[in-house]
């Protein structure tokens, strides 16, 4: 029984299938290095404070370093017996260095231990979605540059509703990864926070120096309770529930670029290396990239009512089905992070279909709304000028025309208070010109947060 590490009080061995129900180490392998990061720390606090000598620290950190490389070569074998990889890890030191190898996990459990590393991983985590992020706000405002005269149609409920410039989709996506850059940011800061020398729930009794390894291992701060601690997974299903977010945000956008690279809308074309064909129809230029960020988002989505359900009810402290917690996390984390990869690529890589879009972009009245505003600020109250441009709609979709193509007189016999001005607020272009609030659409509004964009992603 001396090869469990927990089975001094075992009489009977662990059933076969038993082990193979309760390991981990198919998932959590991935945890080595920052299992062995952790390790190292521990080992140098504990000989700072007297429980290793340093000659024990040395020569435990040295052959830690050693099985890292094992593990990174493939030549240390998982085993369902060893159950993790803190376990493998453990048991391979043991067998290099002997009893100085049996002293690392003094004033720790594997309780503080697994905390420590999933905080770690986290951590990193975080820090490569943000770098990923970043990259697909810099292909936005990339091809900001190609389409900066491109005028589109703005929609609401799939209707066509105000035009806009194009880069002001472009930097509206931007403004949505913004936040979850800052979601990330402000989450990043709970799951700083080192649980190592919690134990398994109680601390310990030994003189240990909690604030010598979060400086270590670049934590912010160390947790104040122990019984916490061992339980607590918070940390992750609020990352669970920012990388959610994100996968909306590329579903969405997904789901309007399948739209427009239909022949329907016919406003984008994607670049073939994205795209695939039809087994038995040859003209087919399939959106399934696309089709495939919008699908997974699912399952990034689905980490959150996971984590969620698998805490739920869990009486303190620790408890075995946290050892869950990873197949969760550990799916959205990859599944996201390959979407990110594909995602500058497509964007910069597609081509907005000028023609198309200038040859429809005068249906839908996209005007109609700068004409209404053209009232009020002739004095007519809001109500009135909506009910007078709607009437004005009307007339021009029962003469197949535009609201520009009115003549004056129809216009003037709808509200007295139109005159010739109005037609340079009548039409697309015009009524982009008109936008001027801080935020919208129109041309300078664009141009301003264009540059702020520049600035910010410190693009040349």
């Amino acid at each position: 029984m001396s090869a469990k590490a927990w089975g001094g009080r075992f009489a009977e061995k662990t059933d076969a299938r038993v082990e193979a129900f309760t390991e981990s180490i198919s998932f959590d392998a991935r945890l080595a290095d920052v299992d062995i990061r952790g390790s190292q720390a521990h080992a140098r606090m504990l000989a700072k404070v007297g429980l290793l000598t340093d000659d024990e620290a040395v020569l435990i950190v040295s052959a830690l370093d050693e099985i890292r490389g094992e593990i990174g070569r493939g030549e240390l074998p998982f085993r369902a017996e060893l159950e993790d990889i803190h376990m493998h890890i453990e048991s391979r030191l043991i067998e290099r260095i002997g009893d100085v190898g049996r002293k690392l996990h003094t004033a720790r459990s594997r309780n503080d231990q697994v905390s420590t590393d999933l905080r770690l991983y986290v951590r990193e985590a975080i820090d490569r979605l943000d770098e990923l992020l970043t990259n697909v706000q810099r292909a936005f405002v990339i091809r900001g540059e190609t389409d900066a005269e491109v005028i589109l149609p703005g929609y609401t409920h799939l209707q066509r509703a105000q035009p806009v410039m194009a880069v002001h989709y472009w930097l509206a996506y931007c403004e949505k990864f913004q936040r979850d850059r800052d979601r990330l940011a402000d989450c990043r800061k709970r799951v700083n926070v080192s649980p190592l020398g919690c134990a398994a729930l109680a601390g310990t009794s030994l003189p240990i120096d909690r604030e010598e390894t979060a400086k270590l291992l670049g934590f912010d701060t160390v947790a104040a309770n122990s019984l916490d601690v061992s339980s607590d997974r918070d940390f992750l299903i609020e990352t669970a529930s920012c990388l959610a977010l994100v996968a909306a945000h590329l579903s969405g956008w997904a789901e309007e670029w399948i739209l427009w690279n239909t022949t329907e809308f016919g406003f984008l074309t994607l670049p073939d290396a994205f795209t695939t064909g039809s087994s038995i129809m040859p003209q087919k230029k399939n959106p399934d990239i696309l089709e495939l960020i919008r699908g997974k988002s699912a399952r990034v989505m689905a980490a959150v009512p996971q984590l969620l359900i698998l805490v739920k009810g869990l009486p303190l402290a620790y408890n075995r089905d946290l050892q869950e917690d990873k197949l969760a996390l550990f799916a959205a984390l990859d599944t996201l992070t390959a979407c990110l990869e594909l995602m500058p690529a497509i964007v910069t890589g597609a081509t907005l279909n000028r023609d198309t879009i200038v040859a429809r972009l005068e249906e839908g009245f996209l005007d109609a709304t700068t004409l209404m505003e053209y009232l009020i600020l002739r004095g007519v109250p809001m109500r009135t000028g909506h009910e007078t441009v709607g009437k004005l709609v009307a007339l021009a979709e029962s003469r197949s025309c535009r609201l520009a193509d009115l003549p004056l007189d129809d216009l003037q016999k709808a509200c007295d208070v139109i005159d010739s001005a109005v037609y340079t607020v009548l039409g697309t272009e015009n009524a982009v010109k008109a936008l001027q609030s801080y935020g919208s659409g129109g041309r300078d509004a664009v141009t301003e947060q264009f540059a702020a964009w520049r600035e910010r992603l410190t693009l040349p």
